[in-house]
């Protein structure tokens, strides 16, 4: 049972992550996920299990890689194979040879085995740090495929060079000739290994479907299995089984160009299956990461033997050596500056190497406790931290294009507006898969108007621009102060009953809330009471309540009020931003005015129940398609704050008409 809510509580922490990424962005949601599961480490009631780095292999880095491997274009992986090598073989042979004799130099009671030992499983970059950077900082594509085919490769390299180094340091005993003929072995032996298997999967995949069986269940289930059995299976036979997976995902991604006529439901049940898969094993890995940590500095930091900034300044050299070792490397083989350098600074490590470095023995042949060991797992979470946050800070500026020209400024009024219109689609759809007997009128009537707003987009270019939505929101907040000001006056002269004073200032705060961007606590609470007031009340206040006569007198005054504040405000400068909103505030008196009821008419169709909660969906996949947008890079904050603040404004209407229904 302990376990079950150790894991619940890891998925828990992955989905927190994920929300508090949608307020600050800028912060990469693997660092978020570390700090979590740091947090998480003092957390009385949180049982933590000692990571067991065989089990971590296999559960997280097998399936990982083995999509890495699936969905990599084999194509590109073959133009860069070059590079890659060099970079997955040859860097990390050369980091060891070199930063192995600093290490033992700057730390001497680390011995050189042991040294060489902890430069092997700091080598390795990690795919599943490397892929998260992608939605970080717009990497040059032949940068970014040579990143991921170096980290599908290096972590046999790095790993086997490791496992030599701490067996002579164990043993004391090494053959450089017996390491080169073991590596071979093992490098080959996984890749053929993994290749065969996986054909030999999707031959059973293919025969499956050539006899009719097509259950959508059965082939997730053997895909979900592959990396799994193929891992062990090349591990059983000592040859590397993350080379083995890498090799199975690469032919499978043969496998899919020829699945292309497989059902509709078997694709999308697969890609969803697989999407929930890997955004549960990449969070895990990190949150994981961040359980360990406080063990791992604790062990140093209260340590007598270790003074804190020494061993701060340890990380901080290695780092450094690193970084700078991966610059003259990648530079010597591009020969040029800035993609050495972009790669140089992507080169982050990740749980793979505290999972490496947790598998250090704890004692030598002779009984002798391992040299170090509590040192060695506090230098590789600094050196992984450290990347982490390097990458994180340096790379969104260092992608930004240093040869925009003014040409290239003025496109993005057509990316402005293409995300708009993306936007509206997202709305559109989501209205379009709502549809029922029950709300059809109200979903024709809602798609005319999507329609219309993309027709518009397209003709008009760019209709509102930041500015001109930044003066519009002034404008209407303060049009709802002097509707305040109004149901203040009527609530003090006792011309109003309280509860409808009330139900009209949530009503304002509400659209305020909204309006001034505030996603928080205040606005779930607004959000969940609207909900449940939804939920229990039957009696609404429409033109039939007793109490409809002095509201609608008293909101016609505050409009009326609005309307003049608004007035005296205008100037050349945010003309047409008043005029937009007056007539706002002139369609709501209009409907004020009509004493329409649900169902009487147009207004009153547009603000019925049924075309509320349609309206309120299709804003919702708006947002969604925004903030997707965001994460994938393709528009900016600046321009995603204005998406937001016009989907905002459309839902404050919304709110302004629900009180009266």
């Amino acid at each position: 049972m302990e376990l079950l809510i150790m894991v619940l509580m890891l998925l828990m922490l992955i989905g927190i992550s994920n929300v508090i990424n949608r307020f600050v962005p800028f912060v990469p949601v693997p660092l978020i996920q570390i700090a979590l599961g740091v947090a998480a480490a003092y957390i009385p009631v949180f049982h933590r299990v000692p990571l067991n780095p065989e089990l971590f292999l296999v559960l997280f880095i097998a399936p990982l890689l083995f999509n890495d491997g699936k969905m990599t274009p084999r194509n590109e992986l073959w133009r860069l194979r070059v590079p890659i090598l060099l970079l997955a073989l040859g860097l990390v042979f050369a980091t060891i040879l070199v930063a192995g004799p600093f290490i033992h130099w700057l730390i001497p009671a680390i011995p050189l085995s042991a040294a060489f030992a902890l430069a092997a499983i700091l080598s390795p970059t990690d795919a599943v740090a490397v892929g998260s950077l992608s939605g970080r900082a717009k990497l040059p594509r032949k940068i970014m495929r040579l990143l991921e085919g170096e980290a599908l490769m290096n972590d046999a390299s790095g790993l086997v060079a490791f496992n030599f180094a701490i067996a002579a340091t164990v043993t004391g005993y090494f053959s450089l000739p017996e390491a080169i003929g073991s590596f071979i072995v093992v490098a080959v032996g996984g890749l053929l290994i993994g290749a065969l298997l996986g054909f030999a999967v999707i031959w059973l995949r293919l025969t499956l479907r050539r006899l009719g069986i097509e259950d959508v269940s059965l082939h997730m289930l053997i895909v979900i299995l592959t990396p799994f059995i193929i891992y062990l299976a090349a591990e059983e036979c000592h040859f590397s089984g993350i080379l083995a997976v890498v090799a199975a995902g690469v032919t499978h991604a043969v496998e899919r160009d020829r699945m292309e006529s497989a059902s509709i439901k078997l694709r999308v049940v697969s890609e969803s299956t697989w999407s929930v898969i890997l955004f549960s094993l990449n969070g895990l890995v990190f949150v994981l990461l961040g359980l360990e940590i406080p063990d791992v500095v604790g062990n140093i930091w209260k340590d007598p033997h270790y003074r804190n900034g020494q061993v701060i300044g340890y990380i901080l050299l290695i780092t450094a050596v690193l970084i700078a070792l991966r610059f003259v490397w990648v530079l010597a083989i591009e020969r040029h500056a800035r993609t050495a350098l972009l790669t140089a600074v992507s080169g982050v490590r990740g749980a793979l190497t505290l999972a490496a470095a947790f598998s250090t023995p704890m004692l030598l042949a002779g009984g002798r406790p391992f040299p170090e060991r509590n040192l060695i797992l506090f230098i590789c979470a600094g050196v992984i931290l450290l990347t982490l946050i390097l990458a994180s800070v340096l790379l969104p500026p260092l992608t930004r294009d240093p040869n925009e020209t003014t040409a290239q400024a003025r496109k993005s009024e057509t990316a402005e507006r293409k995300a708009r219109i993306r936007a509206l689609e997202a709305g559109l759809c989501s209205v379009r898969e709502e549809i029922t007997d029950d709300n059809k009128e109200e979903a024709f009537d809602l798609i005319a108007e999507y329609n219309r707003r993309m027709q518009y987009a397209r003709l008009q270019g760019n209709p509102r621009s930041k500015e001109a939505w930044r003066k519009t929101v002034t404008l209407r907040l303060e049009g709802i102060q002097a509707e305040r000001r109004t149901v203040e006056r009527w609530e003090a002269d006792k011309r109003i009953p309280p509860d409808i004073a009330l139900k009209v200032n949530k009503s304002l705060n509400r659209t305020e809330v909204l309006l001034t961007n505030r996603l928080n606590l205040k606005l779930i609470a607004l959000i969940v009471r609207r909900a449940l007031r939804r939920l229990f009340s039957k009696k609404r206040f429409t033109p039939g309540h007793p109490g409809w006569e002095p509201y609608k007198e008293m909101r016609l005054e505050a409009i009326r009020e609005a309307v003049a504040t608004l007035k005296a405000l205008k100037d050349e400068g945010n003309k047409d931003a008043v005029l937009s909103v007056i007539a706002g505030y002139r369609e709501m008196e209009q409907h004020l005015l009509s004493g329409r009821r649900p169902g009487a008419g147009y207004m009153a169709k547009k603000h019925n129940a049924l075309r509320r909660e349609l309206e309120l969906k299709a804003l919702q996949a708006e947002r969604n398609e925004i903030q997707e947008m965001f994460e994938r890079r393709e528009i900016d904050r600046t321009l995603a704050g204005t998406l937001r603040l016009e989907v905002n404004y459309r839902e404050a209407g919304l709110f302004d008409s629900e009180i009266a229904h």
